[in-house]
């Protein structure tokens, strides 16, 4: 499985983007996907994830209410709406998928990364 996260950029407090994660190699429609970030200095720290349907998420208490992440298994595709950013919302953005459960929030539990897109938010 490969994934390549993409949407990233620079924008201001309040702003909205959607980051959007591909998986090609095969389907990745039974895995549980996650988003994960990390910010310079720091460790990569869970996000968002969604069960393989897409009738079940999890959030980051400090994304809650308002990232959004959602699955469209015909495409392949794992998505994340971002909207009111923030200034600590800035950090590289990793799409993840975990063919054993979901929702899990340590980076172990994920076999297949992508490669990171940068999100900046100024304030």
């Amino acid at each position: 499985v490969q994934l390549q996260a993409s949407g990233g950029g620079l924008v201001q407090t309040g702003d909205s983007l959607r980051l959007s994660c591909a998986a090609s190699g095969r389907t990745v429609s039974s895995y549980g996907m996650g988003w994960f970030r990390q910010a310079p200095g720091k460790e990569r720290e869970f996000v968002a994830g969604i069960n393989w349907n897409g009738g079940m998420t999890v959030y980051l208490d400090s994304v809650r209410g308002r990232f959004i992440i959602s699955r469209d298994n015909a495409k392949n595709t794992v998505y994340l709406q971002m909207n009111s950013l923030k200034p600590e919302d800035t950090a590289v953005y990793y799409c993840a998928a975990d063919a054993q459960d979901w929702g899990q929030r340590s980076v172990y539990a994920y076999e297949y990364w992508g490669q990171g897109t940068q999100v900046t938010v100024s304030s």
